[in-house]
C-alpha cells in the first residue's frame, strides 16, 4: 500500500497553529499514522510550541521533498521555509513577520502538492490582518490557493462525522446571499457538489438541498425562493439522472443528513451549514477546498490569539483535518485530473 505524504502548514505562528500542528503530528501521525506528516513552516515556531506544551520531541529540519529521512517516533520533520530564522514571533500578536511566515508556508506546501511531492496539504489557521501586513492582498486561504493553483473556481466542503455540507453562497451577508439565489446558481452549486462527492470517493451520491425559508416557504406564504429557484433547479438535476431531493426545510434536513438518509446537504448560506456542523462536532468538523487541482483539508476555526502559547488549544480539529487528508490522499490523482479540466 502506498504511504502518502501530507504537508501540514503552521498557519500564523503567533496563533495556535504551531501548538495544534505539533500535537497532530505527535498524537495521530508518526510511523504508525495513516499518512506521513511533514510540517511546513519555521522550525523555531515548532520548537516554541513544544516548549509551551512541555513536550519532548526532536525537531528535524528537511530541505528536499525528494530526500525525506525515514520516519521515527517522537521526531517532527519540518520543511524549513526560512522566514523567521532563530527569532520566534510573540504569541497572540499580529505582525508582518508572522504573516510572511504564514504566506510562505502556504506557497511552499502548495507547490509541493502541484509537483506531486505530497498527496495534499493540511492547513492551520491564518490571520488576515497579518498576511495583509506582510503585503498579501488575498482575503484568505481559499483565494490565495486559487491563485497559486490557477483555479478559476473553488468551493468549500465541510466534513462532519463523515457527512458533507456544501454552500450555495458563502462569505456574504444574509441579505446578499438572498439576492444571489437564482435557478442558475442552484444548478451550478448542485452540480459542483455532486462532482466533488464523486471525486472524493462517493460514487453514487445522495444530495439534499436545503430550503431557505421557514417550513420551506409554506407554498409561498413565507417566501418564494423555493418555488422560484430551488425547486426548478432540483427538478432539472433530477431530469439529468442525479439523486437530488429538495428543497427540504433546514430545521430537519441536517438531522436527516446525520441519520444517514443523505451523503451531503447543499446549504444556502454560510451559517445555515456552519451551525449544524459545529454544533454536532465542533472539534471534528473540517473544511475541504474543492475545485482546486490539489487536495487541501483545513481546520475550520481561527488563530485564537487569546489562548495562543498557553497550551490549552484543542488539537481535535487539526487531527481531524490530518486524518481526513489521509483518507482522501488516495484520490489525489483523481482530484488533479478532474479539477484541471
Amino acid at each position: 500500500m502506498t504511504r502518502h505524504t501530507l504537508a501540514l502548514t503552521l498557519g500564523d505562528p503567533a496563533g495556535i497553529g504551531p501548538e495544534i500542528a505539533v500535537q497532530a503530528v505527535l498524537n495521530a501521525a508518526g510511523p504508525a499514522g495513516p499518512a506521513r506528516a511533514v510540517i511546513v513552516g519555521d522550525p523555531v515556531s515548532v520548537t516554541a510550541a513544544l516548549t509551551v506544551l512541555g513536550l519532548d520531541a526532536t525537531v528535524r529540519t528537511v530541505a528536499s521533498w525528494d530526500e525525506l529521512p525515514a520516519e521515527e517516533a517522537g521526531v517532527i520533520d519540518v520543511f524549513d521555509i526560512g522566514v523567521l530564522g532563530d527569532e520566534p514571533v510573540a504569541w497572540g500578536e499580529i505582525s508582518a513577520r508572522a504573516g510572511a511566515s504564514a504566506v510562505r508556508a502556504i506557497e511552499v506546501a502548495t507547490q509541493a502538492a502541484l509537483d506531486g511531492k505530497v498527496a495534499g496539504i493540511v492547513t492551520a489557521p491564518i490571520n488576515k490582518e497579518a498576511i495583509w501586513a506582510a503585503g498579501s492582498e488575498h482575503l484568505g486561504h481559499t483565494e490565495m490557493l486559487a491563485e497559486l493553483t490557477g483555479s478559476s473556481r473553488s468551493n468549500t466542503m465541510f466534513v462532519a462525522r463523515g457527512k458533507k455540507i456544501f454552500f450555495a453562497t458563502r462569505h456574504v451577508s444574509l441579505r446578499g446571499a438572498l439576492e444571489r439565489i437564482s435557478t442558475e446558481l442552484e444548478v451550478d452549486a448542485i452540480d459542483e457538489a455532486l462532482r466533488a462527492l464523486k471525486v472524493y470517493g462517493t460514487d453514487e451520491p445522495r444530495l439534499a438541498v436545503a430550503a431557505i425559508n421557514p417550513h420551506g416557504g409554506e407554498n409561498g406564504k413565507f417566501g418564494t425562493e423555493e418555488i422560484d429557484f430551488i425547486r426548478p433547479a432540483v427538478a432539472e438535476m433530477q431530469e439529468r439522472g442525479h439523486n437530488v431531493v429538495g428543497p427540504i426545510p433546514a430545521d430537519s434536513v441536517f438531522h436527516q443528513l446525520f441519520t444517514d438518509r443523505y451523503d451531503a446537504v447543499l446549504s444556502q448560506y454560510h451559517d445555515q451549514g456552519h451551525i449544524p456542523a459545529k454544533t454536532i462536532d465542533f472539534n471534528g468538523t473540517i473544511s475541504v477546498t474543492v475545485g482546486l487541482p490539489i487536495l487541501r483539508t483545513s481546520v475550520d476555526h481561527g488563530t485564537a490569539f487569546d489562548i495562543a502559547g498557553k497550551a490549552i488549544a484543542d488539537p481535535g480539529t487539526m487531527i481531524s483535518a490530518y486524518l481526513s487528508g489521509a483518507e482522501f490522499a488516495p484520490f489525489a490523482g483523481r482530484i488533479r485530473e478532474d479539477f484541471n479540466r
